[in-house]
């Protein structure tokens, strides 16, 4: 068996895009593959800064000559059909194909044997790879995340013959079998022949090829440095991500915080350290912010790590300077002086300014404050006035991922009500699904009217989410929303907000996508959103719960089987028969019950039917199915001695067919169990 080593060496790329990228070529060169008739075991790929590896193991290493022709454009056919042939034939050029005349003209012919098809598929894989930004370098067509410096191509240990062709004045790049260590740390090329060579030389030349192994080498030397300095790392998975995207060869240093900066908020220095400088943050024993940091250098120093120490700490403490200078100025103005400001400052061209926006945020503050147990109304009014005006300050205009967080900070100062000074605080939250909830009465009611007000703002001048493009982050908005409401068991109907019914709809589509990420069956969704356009979150989902658990049973499932039965006959009546609805709706008529299974279910229907409402009017949803499960076996004993379309009998017919109905319109008062799968 034969081994496939391929690499793409290029100027460095982005870190969010390397693991996407390398799943992508893996996913592009394999399908090749299979699509040629080749078979292999395993396909492992990496990816480093500047590099995109892959390794494919298993493939048949000889075999007999297995040709296959394919006919392509006749000679002098337009470009696109030529480009076309040879993008499907595995070629990247008509010097691969045959020109033949086969009596009605010269076409051309690609002949292709199995080996010969491995060139066309990796340059396929690389030109359809899809990154999320490309570009085009000196005179060349071709696009990529950035210009190409090299390929590796090695099948059991030869190169193969191919080519990657840049287009325009740009020579082509052909395979070969050399690649390059780190950048700095390594000189020359570094001539490899096959995978456990190439990752032992690379190594060799400083570079570690697999991202997993860079994260551990971080993490574990960052452990070793904190632990000696007596701190804690903070857990930061997706920096730890990023920086592994960042570094071929790993060197974690510990640095340390200027003593003068500790009394800024914790917050502006973790953003200055985490998202500006790409530093760890450390903790103390009590979980506060320490003074010391880690940075993971891409270089072996000669020093030991002092002058890129000294660097950090410099470029940090610039940083530092200026958030210290606004954090000292910022609390000499009140936040309630910062108001006036907020009219130069416009939230949208249709929907004005923040002045503006706010003092909508303070209306339906008010109005959420009176469903919200606990709220003190004057506290969330001034909370809701004042959550906007730190969009003005300082810091925040240097550090504008502390807005919100910042207002709570100098409230705090002001010696607002420490609620108040939370619900500025939180107003924002929750941003994103591992974001924490607000919980406090007031900061629940503020966040709710500043999710509310963007959702209704921006529906009401059209600009709604489309396909992926949400640029208001509105389903962040509804999301938000509904995790408050229903983490808090918030009864907030929200129809009282708003009256727009596609917004309604947004919110339960948002429900839907949250309910099936928790395991929540869909259609048992579908089928309680179907009874009516329910506005409480909280009840809906107790119905959805209560249904849920009924049909997991074994009554659940013999009773939706005879809901089905009945329900099924009743719609293909209807479909015959237009009027029909209109003259099967209400109570059958007694007189007209002739059967004893009949009279048993409509006794136990009219028994049913006031204990399901009675239940569903407490909003005791559990008790609701339970009462339903009485049908269970009355239903079964109908089915197995009643005929519903009696001949000659149209009254009895009608009748009958009531009777069903009544059944399916009482279950479907619970939820429209029509919705339900099997």
């Amino acid at each position: 068996m034969a081994e496939l080593l391929l690499e793409i060496l290029s100027e460095e790329i982005p870190a969010r895009m390397q693991t996407r990228a390398a799943d992508d070529f893996r996913r592009l060169v394999c399908d090749g593959l299979k699509a040629a008739g080749i078979a292999f075991t395993e396909a492992r790929a990496y990816a480093t800064p500047r590099r995109l590896a892959l390794v494919i193991d298993g493939l048949p290493a000889s075999r007999p000559d297995v040709s296959e022709e394919r006919r392509g454009p006749r000679v002098g056919a337009p470009d696109n059909a030529v480009q076309g042939f040879l993008k499907g034939a595995g070629l990247s050029s008509l010097d691969q194909a045959e020109k033949r005349d086969t009596g009605k003209g010269e076409f051309w012919f690609a002949v292709l044997k199995k080996a010969d098809m491995l060139p066309g598929i990796i340059d396929a894989a690389m030109k359809a790879l899809p990154w999320p930004k490309s570009m085009k370098w000196g005179s060349s067509t071709m696009q990529w995340v950035r210009p190409l410096q090299g390929v590796i191509a090695l099948f059991d240990g030869k190169v193969l013959p191919g080519e990657i062709e840049p287009g325009g004045q740009m020579a082509p790049v052909r395979f070969g079998d050399a690649t390059r260590g780190h950048r700095f740390l390594s000189k020359g090329e570094i001539k490899v022949a096959g995978f456990a060579d190439y990752v032992a030389k690379l190594r060799a030349g400083h570079v570690v090829l697999d991202p997993a192994e860079r994260k551990k080498i971080i993490l574990d030397g960052a452990h070793e440095l904190t632990q000696g300095a007596q701190v804690a790392l903070k857990n930061d998975e997706g920096l730890l991500e990023e920086v592994a995207g960042l570094v071929e060869w790993p060197v974690p240093m510990l640095g340390t915080i200027d003593a003068a900066f500790m009394d800024v908020p914790p917050e502006v220095l973790t953003v200055s350290m985490r998202t500006h400088l790409r530093h760890f943050v450390t903790a103390k024993a009590d979980g506060a912010l320490a003074n010391r940091f880690v940075v993971v250098a891409n270089n072996v120093a000669r020093d030991g790590g002092k002058t890129i120490l000294e660097g950090n700490e410099r470029v940090l403490r610039a940083r530092l300077a200026d958030a210290k200078f606004f954090w000292d100025l910022d609390r000499k103005t009140t936040l309630e002086e910062r108001l006036p400001a907020l009219k130069g400052i416009v939230f949208h061209a249709k929907l004005g300014t923040q002045a503006e926006r706010v003092e909508r945020i303070v209306k339906l503050a008010r109005e959420v404050a009176r469903l919200v147990p606990g709220a003190d109304a004057a506290q969330v009014e001034q909370a809701a006035r004042l959550c906007k005006a730190d969009l003005v300050s300082g810091v925040v205009g240097e550090f504008p991922e502390v807005q919100g967080i910042m207002g709570r900070y100098y409230a705090l100062h002001e010696k607002l009500p420490a609620a108040v000074a939370d619900a500025i605080g939180d107003h924002y939250a929750p941003a994103g699904p591992n974001d924490r909830c607000p919980s406090a009465p007031v900061s629940m009611a503020v966040a709710l009217a500043d999710k509310l007000d963007a959702l209704i703002s921006f529906w009401s001048i059209g600009e709604k989410p489309t396909g992926s493009r949400d640029p208001y982050a509105l389903r962040r908005a509804a999301l938000g929303v509904i995790r408050i409401v229903v983490e808090n068991k918030l009864r907030l109907p929200l129809r009282m907000f708003f009256q727009q019914d596609d917004l309604l709809a947004f919110f339960a589509e948002r429900l839907k996508v949250q309910m099936r990420e928790k395991g929540v069956r869909h259609d048992v969704v579908d089928a309680v959103l179907s009874v009516g356009a329910e506005d409480d979150f909280v009840r809906l989902l107790a119905r959805v719960e209560a249904v849920q658990s009924f049909l997991a049973t074994e009554a659940g499932r013999n009773l939706l089987t005879a809901y089905g039965r009945a329900a099924n006959i009743v719609r293909a009546e209807e479909r015959k028969d237009k009027g029909l609805a209109g003259k099967i709706s209400g109570a059958p008529n007694a007189a007209l019950l002739e059967q004893a299974e009949e009279k048993g279910v409509a006794s136990t229907l009219s028994e049913t039917r006031p204990l399901v409402a009675e239940w569903l009017q407490r909003e005791d949803f559990a008790g609701a199915m339970a009462a339903l499960a009485a049908l269970r076996a009355p239903l079964d004993a109908f089915f197995d001695k009643v005929t519903v379309n009696v001949q000659d009998k149209a009254d009895l017919r009608l009748n009958r067919l009531k009777l069903l109905n009544q059944i399916r319109a009482t279950m479907d008062s619970v939820a429209d169990f029509s919705k339900i799968e099997g």
